[in-house]
């Protein structure tokens, strides 16, 4: 079962610290085991059962850990929320879904109740479960008793963008996720009992519950778990906390490499820091380089497990572009349309098969089966392999727009553009951020279209504010389209190659 790391270390290292969170608050593995039994408990009271599902939405705290751990010790699915998603967002994944429960912060709750409405789900408040922390002179309860769950159950349920303006629920089960633990012990021997691992982002996606939580929590590791990213407090936890391992967008380590402190930190304790979701520029792998921290360019999506490849330690400095060749259980290979082995230098799709990636979509049959050919993933990316087979990503076959390592599918803002009065055709495509890697723009056609003010107060209404374009081009011209008809993206970003440096912001980044 997912959960079975916590009641192991519980039972054999029950005084080694699990959490701390924002630096302060500690919680050993008996204290976890315990909270999340009570978590259990108060979930089952709320009329959870096995297989139901159960939401969570909300900031970074203590209280969306054990609350979701309490409904996996139940045999339910958790099914992590984007906290900044808007009520109309929501509804999509709650129709989806249909879970039982929400459990939500009180900075979500409002609109997470706008978009349950009338529907039969319990809204519960996330900081409650504070109640079920165990003190330290209380007398243990029973212990939960386990609950039967089969292998193939499914635990998870991870929604990623999509080319499309539905988002498809990932499916992650619990042999799935033993195996992809197993897998990450085979090739970093860093994650181990008593290692000291660091989160700083969103919990709303794969890098939250199933990679930074449950992961070192099955391996008796020590999660620095902190409310959110600030460059230099990261820094400084990692330097005085002699952090070891630490996974991120390219964004977090550009941005502690700028600050005063990055110069003088003791930065020797990180042994793994892997990069993902964008290239690491040259200048900053140096920079790290520099301090004696290699950061390895790594692959992966919400399907292949979060991280399913990583460029070797011996060839990170050398081909600092590649991804790796996937790892000892999931072979990546690129391919060409009819599934057959493309040549070194030959641009194809990258395809992955193996134990940890996900067995399908939620619902979504139709979705699952176009997603593999002959038992491998089709991800969708475009890339190029080596004599060798190490493999260098070329372009994002599936169009997303990575800012500040969120993904932006650009048909779901193109939707909601489209619906204004005057607009004939729009095209989203990401342009260079300096804050956040990436940040969309959308490029509008039509000779009645609105000012860019007014399209980004538009999606305001429908949007996450990370969603909003930060630029409104509005071309005079037809959009190009391809021979099929659909209008050619690639070559609407060749017409604009310097957004950034040849038009205006219509607004400022703010999430």
């Amino acid at each position: 079962m997912i959960i079975d790391g916590v009641r192991w270390w519980a039972r054999n290292n029950p005084d080694r610290t699990a959490i701390v969170f924002d630096g302060a608050d500690e919680v050993d593995y008996a204290t976890l085991d315990r909270w999340t039994d009570g978590a259990a408990r108060r979930l089952a009271g709320a009329g959870v059962r096995p297989g139901d599902r159960v939401g969570f939405v909300g900031a970074n705290s203590l209280e969306w850990i054990v609350s979701a751990i309490g409904a996996l010790k139940l045999g339910a699915v958790a099914v992590p929320f984007n906290n900044r998603f808007t009520a109309a967002e929501f509804r999509y994944q709650l129709g989806d879904a249909e879970p039982v429960a929400v459990v939500a912060d009180g900075h979500a709750r409002s609109t997470m109740a706008d978009a349950v409405g009338d529907a039969p789900i319990a809204l519960l408040p996330m900081e409650s479960f504070a109640e079920q922390r165990p003190q330290p002179d209380s007398a243990p309860a029973d212990p939960l008793p386990p609950t039967p769950v089969a292998p193939d159950d499914v635990a998870i349920i991870v929604y990623t963008s999509g080319t499309t303006s539905e988002p498809k629920g990932v499916t992650i089960t619990h042999r799935g996720f033993v195996s992809f633990v197993t897998e990450f012990a085979v090739t970093e021997p860093v994650m181990r009992p008593g290692g000291r691992i660091i989160y700083v982002l969103s919990m709303s996606g794969m890098p939250g519950l199933p990679w930074h939580v449950l992961h070192p929590l099955t391996r008796g590791m020590t999660l620095f778990y902190e409310r959110g990213f600030h460059a230099a407090s990261m820094l400084r936890r990692i330097a005085d906390r002699r952090i070891e391992v630490a996974c991120g967008v390219p964004l977090l380590f550009e941005q502690m490499s700028a600050t005063p402190e990055f110069a003088t930190a003791d930065l020797s304790c990180l042994r793994l820091a892997t990069v993902a979701g964008a290239r690491v520029s040259p200048d900053n792998l140096r920079q790290w380089l520099d301090k004696g921290v290699l950061l390895r360019q790594s692959y992966g999506m919400t399907e292949l497990h979060g991280l399913s490849s990583m460029n070797p330690v011996d060839e990170a400095v050398v081909h600092p572009e590649a991804i790796g060749r996937g790892s000892v259980f999931t072979p990546h290979r690129v391919v060409r349309d009819d599934g057959s082995e493309c040549r070194p230098g030959e641009e194809g799709e990258i395809v992955a098969r193996g134990p940890s990636i996900t067995p399908g979509y939620w619902r979504k049959p139709d979705a699952t089966a176009a997603a593999w050919r002959d038992g491998w993933f089709r991800t969708g990316d475009l890339g190029v392999a080596d004599e060798s087979g190490l493999i260098r990503m070329v372009d994002r076959m599936k169009d997303l727009i990575i800012s500040g390592g969120y993904n932006i599918a650009p048909s779901e803002i193109e939707n909601v553009i489209a619906e204004l009065p005057g607009v004939d055709e729009v095209c989203v495509i990401p342009v260079d951020d300096a804050r956040f890697g990436e940040t969309p723009a959308a490029i509008v056609h039509g000779d009645a279209a609105p000012d860019g003010a007014a399209v980004a107060a538009h999606c305001r209404t429908s949007l996450a504010g990370y969603k909003v374009p930060r630029y409104v081009i509005h071309h005079s011209d037809p959009l190009p389209r391809t021979a099929s008809g659909k209008i050619a993206r690639r070559l609407v970003r060749d017409l604009y190659p310097d957004v950034p440096g040849t038009h205006p912001r219509i607004r400022e980044e703010s999430r």
